[in-house]
Protein backbone atom coordinates (compact mmCIF):
# COMPACT_ATOMS: atom_id res chain seq x y z
CA UNK A 1 0.00 0.00 0.00
CA UNK A 2 1.76 3.43 -0.81
CA UNK A 3 1.96 5.22 2.27
CA UNK A 4 0.97 9.42 1.42
CA UNK A 5 1.76 12.00 3.81
CA UNK A 6 -1.28 12.87 5.53
CA UNK A 7 -1.84 17.03 5.80
CA UNK A 8 -3.73 18.47 8.50
CA UNK A 9 -7.13 20.46 7.34
CA UNK A 10 -8.57 22.62 9.26
CA UNK A 11 -11.07 20.07 11.12
CA UNK A 12 -7.75 18.21 12.56
CA UNK A 13 -5.48 21.30 13.06
CA UNK A 14 -5.66 22.48 17.04
CA UNK A 15 -7.18 25.83 17.47
CA UNK A 16 -4.17 28.19 18.42
CA UNK A 17 -1.04 28.14 19.80
CA UNK A 18 1.49 30.66 21.11
CA UNK A 19 5.16 31.21 20.60
CA UNK A 20 6.91 33.20 22.74
CA UNK A 21 10.37 35.18 21.46
CA UNK A 22 12.38 36.85 24.08
CA UNK A 23 15.79 38.44 23.72
CA UNK A 24 18.77 36.99 25.47
CA UNK A 25 19.42 38.71 27.87
CA UNK A 26 17.88 38.15 31.94
CA UNK A 27 15.45 40.92 32.19
CA UNK A 28 14.03 40.13 29.14
CA UNK A 29 14.22 36.28 29.14
CA UNK A 30 12.60 36.26 32.66
CA UNK A 31 9.48 38.47 31.50
CA UNK A 32 8.95 36.64 28.66
CA UNK A 33 8.83 33.36 30.78
CA UNK A 34 6.77 34.64 33.55
CA UNK A 35 4.12 36.14 30.39
CA UNK A 36 4.33 32.01 28.62
CA UNK A 37 3.45 30.71 31.92
CA UNK A 38 0.39 33.26 32.67
CA UNK A 39 -0.62 32.09 28.51
CA UNK A 40 -0.18 28.66 29.57
CA UNK A 41 -2.53 28.78 32.63
CA UNK A 42 -5.67 29.73 30.26
CA UNK A 43 -4.93 26.21 28.60
CA UNK A 44 -3.48 27.64 25.76
CA UNK A 45 0.08 25.88 24.13
CA UNK A 46 2.93 28.28 24.74
CA UNK A 47 6.45 27.60 23.01
CA UNK A 48 9.05 29.70 24.36
CA UNK A 49 11.33 29.45 21.43
CA UNK A 50 14.97 30.71 21.71
CA UNK A 51 18.91 29.54 21.42
CA UNK A 52 19.65 26.57 23.35
CA UNK A 53 21.60 28.09 25.40
CA UNK A 54 19.28 31.10 26.74
CA UNK A 55 16.79 28.41 27.33
CA UNK A 56 18.89 26.92 29.30
CA UNK A 57 19.50 30.32 31.01
CA UNK A 58 15.68 31.15 31.28
CA UNK A 59 14.59 27.81 33.37
CA UNK A 60 17.77 27.73 35.73
CA UNK A 61 16.81 31.47 36.94
CA UNK A 62 12.65 30.64 37.26
CA UNK A 63 11.58 32.46 40.27
CA UNK A 64 8.07 30.71 40.24
CA UNK A 65 7.23 27.09 41.30
CA UNK A 66 8.24 24.94 38.48
CA UNK A 67 4.46 23.63 37.49
CA UNK A 68 4.24 27.25 36.35
CA UNK A 69 6.82 26.16 33.54
CA UNK A 70 6.01 22.47 33.29
CA UNK A 71 3.27 23.28 30.34
CA UNK A 72 5.76 25.32 28.56
CA UNK A 73 7.22 23.61 25.82
CA UNK A 74 11.16 25.05 25.17
CA UNK A 75 12.26 25.28 21.43
CA UNK A 76 15.77 25.35 21.42
CA UNK A 77 17.65 26.88 18.35
CA UNK A 78 20.90 26.27 18.14
CA UNK A 79 22.78 28.75 20.14
CA UNK A 80 24.44 31.29 17.14
CA UNK A 81 27.90 31.97 17.82
CA UNK A 82 29.14 35.08 19.57
CA UNK A 83 32.00 36.17 22.00
CA UNK A 84 31.45 37.99 24.98
CA UNK A 85 34.10 40.30 25.97
CA UNK A 86 34.66 40.23 29.89
CA UNK A 87 32.48 42.93 31.36
CA UNK A 88 34.46 46.16 32.08
CA UNK A 89 33.58 47.88 35.13
CA UNK A 90 35.66 50.70 34.41
CA UNK A 91 34.41 51.88 30.81
CA UNK A 92 31.39 54.34 30.80
CA UNK A 93 28.33 52.16 31.43
CA UNK A 94 25.56 53.15 28.41
CA UNK A 95 23.82 49.84 26.99
CA UNK A 96 25.41 46.59 28.35
CA UNK A 97 28.23 46.50 25.85
CA UNK A 98 29.00 42.64 27.57
CA UNK A 99 25.37 41.26 26.58
CA UNK A 100 25.71 43.21 23.29
CA UNK A 101 27.52 39.87 21.06
CA UNK A 102 24.50 37.44 21.99
CA UNK A 103 21.89 40.05 20.98
CA UNK A 104 23.67 41.11 17.88
CA UNK A 105 23.91 37.21 17.25
CA UNK A 106 19.92 36.53 17.23
CA UNK A 107 20.17 38.23 14.15
CA UNK A 108 21.13 34.67 12.95
CA UNK A 109 17.96 33.46 14.31
CA UNK A 110 15.33 34.78 11.55
CA UNK A 111 15.93 32.00 8.78
CA UNK A 112 15.37 29.13 11.60
CA UNK A 113 12.61 31.01 13.46
CA UNK A 114 10.69 31.46 9.68
CA UNK A 115 11.13 27.72 9.58
CA UNK A 116 9.78 26.89 12.74
CA UNK A 117 6.79 29.33 12.03
CA UNK A 118 5.59 27.37 8.85
CA UNK A 119 5.56 24.13 10.81
CA UNK A 120 3.60 25.32 13.65
CA UNK A 121 1.12 27.43 11.09
CA UNK A 122 0.42 23.60 9.19
CA UNK A 123 -0.55 22.35 12.96
CA UNK A 124 -2.55 25.19 14.27
CA UNK A 125 -5.72 27.21 12.92
CA UNK A 126 -3.95 30.15 14.41
CA UNK A 127 0.08 30.88 15.23
CA UNK A 128 0.33 33.93 17.73
CA UNK A 129 4.19 35.09 17.89
CA UNK A 130 4.85 37.29 21.25
CA UNK A 131 8.11 38.49 20.44
CA UNK A 132 10.55 41.05 22.47
CA UNK A 133 10.34 44.50 20.61
CA UNK A 134 13.74 43.67 19.91
CA UNK A 135 13.22 40.64 18.15
CA UNK A 136 10.97 42.41 15.54
CA UNK A 137 13.80 41.71 13.09
CA UNK A 138 13.81 38.17 14.20
CA UNK A 139 10.07 37.19 13.83
CA UNK A 140 9.36 40.09 10.38
CA UNK A 141 8.39 36.70 8.02
CA UNK A 142 5.20 36.33 10.06
CA UNK A 143 4.17 39.06 8.23
CA UNK A 144 3.86 36.59 5.00
CA UNK A 145 1.66 33.75 6.84
CA UNK A 146 -1.75 34.07 6.88
CA UNK A 147 -3.08 32.56 9.85
CA UNK A 148 -0.25 33.86 12.12
CA UNK A 149 -0.08 37.42 13.49
CA UNK A 150 2.71 38.73 16.30
CA UNK A 151 2.11 41.24 19.32
CA UNK A 152 5.03 42.90 20.95
CA UNK A 153 5.89 42.50 24.42
CA UNK A 154 7.60 45.61 25.53
CA UNK A 155 10.19 44.93 28.50
CA UNK A 156 10.35 48.50 29.79
CA UNK A 157 7.95 51.02 31.27
CA UNK A 158 5.71 52.93 29.11
CA UNK A 159 6.51 55.68 30.34
CA UNK A 160 10.28 54.74 29.03
CA UNK A 161 8.47 53.89 26.03
CA UNK A 162 7.41 57.39 25.58
CA UNK A 163 10.87 58.79 26.54
CA UNK A 164 12.70 56.64 23.95
CA UNK A 165 9.96 57.26 21.44
CA UNK A 166 10.14 61.46 21.86
CA UNK A 167 13.99 61.24 22.14
CA UNK A 168 14.20 59.25 18.87
CA UNK A 169 12.24 61.50 17.01
CA UNK A 170 13.98 65.11 18.50
CA UNK A 171 10.31 65.55 20.30
CA UNK A 172 9.72 67.13 24.14
CA UNK A 173 7.83 64.61 26.62
CA UNK A 174 4.34 64.88 25.53
CA UNK A 175 2.85 65.41 29.43
CA UNK A 176 4.10 67.37 32.30
CA UNK A 177 6.81 66.28 34.26
CA UNK A 178 7.82 67.46 37.23
CA UNK A 179 11.68 67.66 37.01
CA UNK A 180 13.81 67.76 33.21
CA UNK A 181 13.80 64.33 32.04
CA UNK A 182 17.26 62.47 31.31
CA UNK A 183 18.19 62.90 27.66
CA UNK A 184 17.80 59.74 25.29
CA UNK A 185 20.96 60.40 24.32
CA UNK A 186 22.56 59.18 27.31
CA UNK A 187 21.53 56.40 27.59
CA UNK A 188 22.64 53.79 25.01
CA UNK A 189 25.85 53.00 22.99
CA UNK A 190 25.83 53.57 19.27
CA UNK A 191 25.85 49.60 18.63
CA UNK A 192 22.78 49.93 21.16
CA UNK A 193 20.91 52.21 18.94
CA UNK A 194 21.99 50.99 15.36
CA UNK A 195 20.30 47.80 16.60
CA UNK A 196 17.31 49.50 18.25
CA UNK A 197 16.80 51.15 14.78
CA UNK A 198 17.02 47.75 12.48
CA UNK A 199 14.20 46.46 15.11
CA UNK A 200 11.93 49.69 14.75
CA UNK A 201 12.59 49.33 10.79
CA UNK A 202 10.67 46.10 10.91
CA UNK A 203 8.08 46.28 13.51
CA UNK A 204 5.44 47.22 11.30
CA UNK A 205 3.77 44.04 10.56
CA UNK A 206 2.53 43.54 14.33
CA UNK A 207 -0.95 43.54 15.78
CA UNK A 208 -0.68 45.17 19.68
CA UNK A 209 1.23 45.58 22.30
CA UNK A 210 1.98 44.12 25.50
CA UNK A 211 3.09 45.87 28.33
CA UNK A 212 4.55 44.73 31.63
CA UNK A 213 2.64 47.93 33.68
CA UNK A 214 -0.95 48.52 35.17
CA UNK A 215 -3.17 51.00 34.37
CA UNK A 216 -3.12 51.81 38.26
CA UNK A 217 0.71 52.82 37.92
CA UNK A 218 0.95 54.25 34.44
CA UNK A 219 -2.86 54.98 32.74
CA UNK A 220 -1.75 58.25 31.13
CA UNK A 221 1.39 56.67 29.31
CA UNK A 222 -0.49 53.89 27.95
CA UNK A 223 -3.15 56.45 27.10
CA UNK A 224 -0.31 58.93 25.00
CA UNK A 225 1.00 55.15 23.48
CA UNK A 226 -2.59 54.13 22.35
CA UNK A 227 -2.70 57.69 21.02
CA UNK A 228 0.52 58.04 19.00
CA UNK A 229 0.08 57.84 15.34
CA UNK A 230 3.01 55.38 14.39
CA UNK A 231 0.71 52.93 16.31
CA UNK A 232 -1.98 53.25 13.85
CA UNK A 233 -5.12 52.85 16.70
CA UNK A 234 -3.51 48.94 17.73
CA UNK A 235 -4.41 48.09 21.12
CA UNK A 236 -2.04 47.87 23.87
CA UNK A 237 -2.65 45.71 26.86
CA UNK A 238 -1.24 46.70 30.26
CA UNK A 239 -1.64 43.58 31.97
CA UNK A 240 0.84 43.37 34.30
CA UNK A 241 2.88 43.05 36.79
CA UNK A 242 3.52 40.12 34.73
CA UNK A 243 3.99 37.72 37.73
CA UNK A 244 4.44 34.02 38.61
CA UNK A 245 1.32 33.40 40.47
CA UNK A 246 2.76 31.58 43.24
CA UNK A 247 6.40 31.88 44.41
CA UNK A 248 6.50 29.42 47.72
CA UNK A 249 9.91 29.40 49.04
CA UNK A 250 11.64 26.60 50.68
CA UNK A 251 14.53 28.10 53.43
CA UNK A 252 17.36 25.47 52.01
CA UNK A 253 16.79 27.40 48.75
CA UNK A 254 18.89 30.18 50.04
CA UNK A 255 20.79 30.93 53.04
CA UNK A 256 19.66 35.02 52.95
CA UNK A 257 16.17 33.78 54.18
CA UNK A 258 17.66 32.12 57.89
CA UNK A 259 19.25 35.44 58.04
CA UNK A 260 16.52 37.86 56.96
CA UNK A 261 13.61 35.80 59.57
CA UNK A 262 16.10 36.99 62.55
CA UNK A 263 15.40 40.83 61.49
CA UNK A 264 12.89 43.07 62.58
CA UNK A 265 10.06 44.02 60.35
CA UNK A 266 11.14 46.55 57.79
CA UNK A 267 14.14 47.05 59.07
CA UNK A 268 16.26 45.36 55.94
CA UNK A 269 17.21 47.61 53.25
CA UNK A 270 18.42 45.33 50.25
CA UNK A 271 20.70 46.31 47.88
CA UNK A 272 21.07 44.76 44.15
CA UNK A 273 22.09 46.25 40.51
CA UNK A 274 20.64 44.13 38.62
CA UNK A 275 22.46 41.50 35.61
CA UNK A 276 23.81 44.44 33.48
CA UNK A 277 25.98 46.37 35.76
CA UNK A 278 29.43 45.87 37.75
CA UNK A 279 31.22 48.29 39.35
CA UNK A 280 34.88 49.61 39.48
CA UNK A 281 36.17 48.34 42.94
CA UNK A 282 36.45 52.01 44.38
CA UNK A 283 32.95 52.28 43.73
CA UNK A 284 32.44 48.96 45.84
CA UNK A 285 34.59 50.22 48.32
CA UNK A 286 32.45 53.54 49.31
CA UNK A 287 29.25 51.65 48.92
CA UNK A 288 30.44 48.96 51.40
CA UNK A 289 31.74 52.07 53.94
CA UNK A 290 27.65 54.18 53.01
CA UNK A 291 25.95 50.98 54.17
CA UNK A 292 28.23 50.16 57.12
CA UNK A 293 27.80 53.84 58.54
CA UNK A 294 24.35 53.73 57.77
CA UNK A 295 24.19 51.62 60.45
CA UNK A 296 20.75 49.94 59.20
CA UNK A 297 20.82 46.29 58.44
CA UNK A 298 21.64 45.57 54.92
CA UNK A 299 21.18 42.48 52.22
CA UNK A 300 23.61 43.23 49.45
CA UNK A 301 23.74 40.95 46.35
CA UNK A 302 27.29 41.54 45.27
CA UNK A 303 28.04 40.35 41.51
CA UNK A 304 29.11 41.05 38.08
CA UNK A 305 27.06 41.97 35.08
CA UNK A 306 26.05 38.69 33.08
CA UNK A 307 27.88 37.68 30.11
CA UNK A 308 26.39 36.26 27.40
CA UNK A 309 26.43 32.77 28.76
CA UNK A 310 25.57 32.90 32.43
CA UNK A 311 27.50 29.30 32.41
CA UNK A 312 31.00 30.18 31.94
CA UNK A 313 31.90 30.27 35.07
CA UNK A 314 34.97 32.78 34.89
CA UNK A 315 33.58 35.42 37.30
CA UNK A 316 35.32 38.58 38.82
CA UNK A 317 34.90 38.67 42.93
CA UNK A 318 35.29 42.00 44.30
CA UNK A 319 37.51 42.41 47.37
CA UNK A 320 35.36 43.89 50.51
CA UNK A 321 36.96 45.56 53.50
CA UNK A 322 38.37 43.51 56.01
CA UNK A 323 35.70 41.68 58.56
CA UNK A 324 33.25 43.62 56.58
CA UNK A 325 29.02 42.15 57.42
CA UNK A 326 29.02 40.93 60.42
CA UNK A 327 26.00 42.14 62.91
CA UNK A 328 25.02 45.00 60.18
CA UNK A 329 24.51 42.92 57.36
CA UNK A 330 25.06 39.96 55.00
CA UNK A 331 26.70 39.77 51.65
CA UNK A 332 25.20 37.37 48.73
CA UNK A 333 27.58 36.46 45.59
CA UNK A 334 25.31 34.19 43.45
CA UNK A 335 21.94 34.80 42.22
CA UNK A 336 19.39 35.37 44.69
CA UNK A 337 15.24 35.07 44.15
CA UNK A 338 14.74 38.64 44.11
CA UNK A 339 10.14 38.63 44.43
CA UNK A 340 10.62 36.43 47.27
CA UNK A 341 13.85 38.44 49.31
CA UNK A 342 11.48 42.03 48.19
CA UNK A 343 8.17 39.59 49.69
CA UNK A 344 10.00 39.18 52.86
CA UNK A 345 8.38 41.31 55.72
CA UNK A 346 12.04 42.25 57.20
CA UNK A 347 12.25 43.84 54.06
CA UNK A 348 11.70 47.54 53.99
CA UNK A 349 13.21 49.36 51.49
CA UNK A 350 15.39 48.71 47.81
CA UNK A 351 18.43 50.13 46.59
CA UNK A 352 18.57 49.42 42.91
CA UNK A 353 19.70 50.60 39.46
CA UNK A 354 15.72 50.66 38.53
CA UNK A 355 16.03 48.40 35.52
CA UNK A 356 11.66 47.94 34.73
CA UNK A 357 11.39 44.18 36.46
CA UNK A 358 13.39 45.42 39.48
CA UNK A 359 10.83 48.36 39.67
CA UNK A 360 7.89 46.34 38.83
CA UNK A 361 8.86 43.51 41.72
CA UNK A 362 9.62 46.44 43.77
CA UNK A 363 6.25 48.06 43.55
CA UNK A 364 4.57 45.04 43.48
CA UNK A 365 6.13 43.84 46.89
CA UNK A 366 5.01 47.64 48.33
CA UNK A 367 8.29 48.43 48.89
CA UNK A 368 9.92 52.10 48.70
CA UNK A 369 12.79 52.54 46.41
CA UNK A 370 16.48 54.27 46.82
CA UNK A 371 17.26 54.51 43.25
CA UNK A 372 20.50 54.28 41.45
CA UNK A 373 20.40 53.99 37.51
CA UNK A 374 23.10 53.21 35.22
CA UNK A 375 21.99 53.10 31.87
CA UNK A 376 19.22 52.55 29.08
CA UNK A 377 15.72 52.91 30.66
CA UNK A 378 16.83 52.91 34.11
CA UNK A 379 16.92 56.58 34.81
CA UNK A 380 13.75 57.79 33.11
CA UNK A 381 12.19 54.89 35.67
CA UNK A 382 13.87 55.96 38.06
CA UNK A 383 12.06 59.65 37.47
CA UNK A 384 8.79 57.26 37.28
CA UNK A 385 9.45 55.87 40.82
CA UNK A 386 10.62 58.99 41.98
CA UNK A 387 8.95 61.89 40.87
CA UNK A 388 5.60 60.69 39.83
CA UNK A 389 4.80 57.88 41.66
CA UNK A 390 6.50 58.94 44.96
CA UNK A 391 7.68 56.00 45.74
CA UNK A 392 11.10 56.53 46.44
CA UNK A 393 14.10 58.93 46.74
CA UNK A 394 17.19 59.25 44.13
CA UNK A 395 21.05 58.24 45.55
CA UNK A 396 22.39 60.02 42.97
CA UNK A 397 21.11 63.05 40.14
CA UNK A 398 21.57 61.67 36.60
CA UNK A 399 23.50 64.93 36.01
CA UNK A 400 26.19 63.98 38.52
CA UNK A 401 26.14 60.01 37.11
CA UNK A 402 29.93 60.65 36.40
CA UNK A 403 32.81 59.31 38.62
CA UNK A 404 32.53 57.63 41.90
CA UNK A 405 29.39 58.11 44.45
CA UNK A 406 30.89 58.91 47.93
CA UNK A 407 30.07 56.69 51.41
CA UNK A 408 28.85 59.96 52.66
CA UNK A 409 25.83 60.65 49.94
CA UNK A 410 25.15 56.76 49.69
CA UNK A 411 24.88 57.12 54.11
CA UNK A 412 22.61 59.79 53.75
CA UNK A 413 20.38 58.20 51.03
CA UNK A 414 19.92 54.81 52.92
CA UNK A 415 19.28 56.63 56.52
CA UNK A 416 16.83 59.14 54.47
CA UNK A 417 14.44 56.15 53.22
CA UNK A 418 15.36 53.86 55.66
CA UNK A 419 15.62 56.35 59.23
CA UNK A 420 13.32 59.59 58.37
CA UNK A 421 9.87 60.98 58.81
CA UNK A 422 10.29 61.47 54.56
CA UNK A 423 11.25 58.12 54.50
CA UNK A 424 8.23 56.29 56.11
CA UNK A 425 5.83 59.08 54.03
CA UNK A 426 7.68 57.22 50.92
CA UNK A 427 7.26 53.64 52.51
CA UNK A 428 3.36 54.40 53.07
CA UNK A 429 2.78 55.65 49.80
CA UNK A 430 4.98 52.63 48.42
CA UNK A 431 2.57 49.86 50.36
CA UNK A 432 -0.26 51.65 49.98
CA UNK A 433 0.46 51.32 45.83
CA UNK A 434 1.71 47.81 46.21
CA UNK A 435 -1.86 46.92 48.00
CA UNK A 436 -3.69 48.26 45.06
CA UNK A 437 -1.79 46.60 42.31
CA UNK A 438 -1.54 43.22 43.96
CA UNK A 439 -5.22 43.47 43.98
CA UNK A 440 -5.65 45.08 40.37
CA UNK A 441 -3.93 41.68 39.53
CA UNK A 442 -6.73 39.53 40.85
CA UNK A 443 -9.60 38.33 39.46
CA UNK A 444 -11.47 41.06 38.54
CA UNK A 445 -8.91 43.93 38.86
CA UNK A 446 -7.96 46.31 35.81
CA UNK A 447 -4.74 44.05 35.34
CA UNK A 448 -6.73 40.67 35.22
CA UNK A 449 -9.29 42.14 32.98
CA UNK A 450 -6.37 43.30 30.65
CA UNK A 451 -5.00 40.11 30.46
CA UNK A 452 -8.48 37.90 29.80
CA UNK A 453 -8.78 40.70 27.08
CA UNK A 454 -5.85 39.83 25.59
CA UNK A 455 -6.44 36.15 25.71
CA UNK A 456 -9.96 36.71 24.66
CA UNK A 457 -8.69 38.87 21.63
CA UNK A 458 -6.08 35.92 20.23
CA UNK A 459 -8.47 33.15 20.94
CA UNK A 460 -11.61 35.14 18.86
CA UNK A 461 -13.97 33.56 16.21
CA UNK A 462 -12.18 29.65 16.56
CA UNK A 463 -15.17 27.95 17.29
CA UNK A 464 -14.36 24.05 19.46
CA UNK A 465 -12.64 25.52 22.34
CA UNK A 466 -15.44 25.13 25.13
CA UNK A 467 -12.90 23.91 27.52
CA UNK A 468 -10.67 27.37 27.24
CA UNK A 469 -13.97 29.92 27.67
CA UNK A 470 -14.96 27.90 30.27
CA UNK A 471 -11.74 28.87 33.00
Amino acid sequence: MGHHHHHPTAANQAPVAVVAVPLPAQGHLNQMLHFSSLISSYGLPVYYAGSALHNRQARARINASNDAVSQIHFHDFPTPSFLSPPPNPNSAIKFPTQLLPAVEATLSLRRPFAAFLQEMAGKFKRVVVVHDSWMSYVVQDVAGIHNAESYELVCISAFSSISFISGFLGLPFPLPHPKELPLFEDWMSDEANSFADLQSKTSDFRSGSIYNTSRLIEAPYLEVLEREERNKSRPIWGLGPIFPKSIPISKSQHQCFEWLDKQDPKSVIYVSFGTTVSFPDDQIKELADGLAESRVKFLWVLRDADKGDVFDGDVRRAELPEGFGGREGMVVREWAPQPQILAHPAVGGFMSHCGWNSCVESIMAGVAIAAWPMHSDQPSNAALVADVLKTGIVVREWKDRVGVVKASTIESAVRRLMASEEGDRIKKTAEKLGAAVREATEAGGVSRIELDSFIAHVTREIHCMPHYLSK
